[in-house]
């Protein structure tokens, strides 16, 4: 049994950020039951292609951008602009434990299925909200998604190379790391007010902002900044406070070189055939390397070219300085530690016959992470989950269906 088999979630959510935090609570056992409007669903099923495929070839119609945030979940289809899909939604949401949603501010209040509403219903429910900017402030109304917040919450202005290169410019994160970060943010939110409610506490509502999340994940450059009231600028792939701590070109490609500290520097030099970098006054400590990186970068440039990228991962490894290569996708799923991992795994899918999923990286030892659903079809559950949770009667889901509530 899953360390959360005993909770069951109603993830009204879409596309990244409230899935994420849903997949991350099924994938620890919870039975989360996703909510979606009859026939279109969750808005990422059509974010493609890429398109699953079946063992034919064909194309299932559900997209790889939703395949990555579903599984472990049960799909039913409730139209809850009306009157009747509001009542079954209450009705789930008085027999659950978490809510999740990501309507705008405001916008669950028209169907009575806001957390004032549903706090009568059941006082334990926790409520978890997500939105671009939070429940209150100027932006409060507006609708936040993660590319606009990367720009407008900081992290735009550190990614991208700097001004004076080629290609300079501030560049997004190629995924979308508000949205995933959001949706950890939620989930630790979600442990906290279960911890609280075990200690008699009742439920809680949680408001969690997207740019709030993307301020608080400047972590070092934000303080970086707070401290001296410079705003950091951009440095490509290196880094405002380490130095040699970016790629550097290599006879067949490039390598990232993260040294940590002055004794790895200096086991640097020595690999690099350079060891009197480590004694040089202008190196001899990552401060005077940061202050002197203009010196050091291209001196350091001019000595990576001479070996291949697996010479040097292979040497430096060997004197215990850490680095490594920059890997596609093709070859992180080929590296041998992601495959030691099982970072890939498939799962059995009704379409396609099998869905490939990349693994959990949670590892608990009494209570592991358990594969037990592929990311569901479209209003999948409908029938089980109302038979089994409401005790609804086929003939009353007939019904339902057939005046368009499901």
């Amino acid at each position: 049994m899953g360390a959360l088999s005993h909770l069951r979630v109603l993830d009204l959510s879409r596309v990244l950020a409230g899935p994420w935090a849903g997949q991350i609570l099924a994938d620890l056992g919870a039975e989360v039951i996703k909510v979606e409007r009859p026939g279109n669903g969750d808005d990422t099923r059509a974010w493609g292609p890429p398109f699953l495929a079946n063992a034919r070839g064909e194309s299932t119609g559900e997209a790889a951008y939703y395949l990555s945030a579903n599984r472990n979940k049960q799909s039913v289809t409730i139209d809850f602009t009306k009157p009747e899909g509001q009542r079954l939604v209450r009705e789930l949401a008085a027999k659950s434990d978490i809510l999740i949603e990501n309507f705008k501010v405001g916008g669950l209040k028209a169907y009575g299925l806001d957390y004032a509403s549903l706090k009568d219903l059941n006082p334990e429910l926790i409520y978890c909200s997500i939105t671009g900017f939070g429940q209150t402030g100027p932006y409060a109304k507006r609708a936040g998604y993660d590319f606009m917040i990367q720009g407008l919450g900081g992290l735009m202005s550190l990614t991208g190379r700097p001004e004076g290169e080629e290609g300079a410019g501030p560049v997004k994160v190629g995924v979308a790391l508000t949205d995933i970060l959001t949706g950890l943010y939620s989930t630790v939110a979600i442990l906290a007010a279960l911890a609280h409610r075990q200690n008699d506490g009742g439920g809680q509502h949680i408001d969690m902002a997207l740019l709030d999340v993307q301020v608080a994940c400047l972590a070092n450059q934000a303080m970086n900044y707070l401290t001296t009231g410079v705003p950091s600028q951009r440095l490509g792939n290196a880094h405002p406070n380490i130095v040699p701590y970016q790629d550097f070109p290599t006879a067949d490609g490039d390598f990232i070189l993260t040294v940590g500290n002055d004794s790895q520097f200096r086991k640097f030099a020595e690999v690099a055939g350079r060891p009197e970098w480590g004694d040089d006054p202008r190196f001899v400590s990552n401060k005077q390397r940061v202050a002197n990186r203009a010196v050091l970068v291209p001196l350091i440039r001019q000595a990576t070219v001479f070996k291949t990228t697996a010479e040097w991962v292979a040497q430096l490894e060997a004197v215990g300085v850490p680095c490594g290569p920059i890997n596609d996708l093709a070859q992180v799923f080929a590296d041998p530690q992601v495959q030691a991992r099982g970072l890939a795994i498939e799962m059995p899918h009704a379409l396609a016959g099998m869905v490939p999923q990349v693994a959990s990286p949670i590892r608990l030892s009494s209570t592991p992470v358990e594969y037990r659903n592929a990311p569901p079809l479209l209003g999948e559950h409908t029938q089980e989950v109302l038979e089994r949770v409401l005790g609804l009667r086929s003939g009353a889901i007939e019904a339902l269906r057939q005046s368009g509530v499901l």
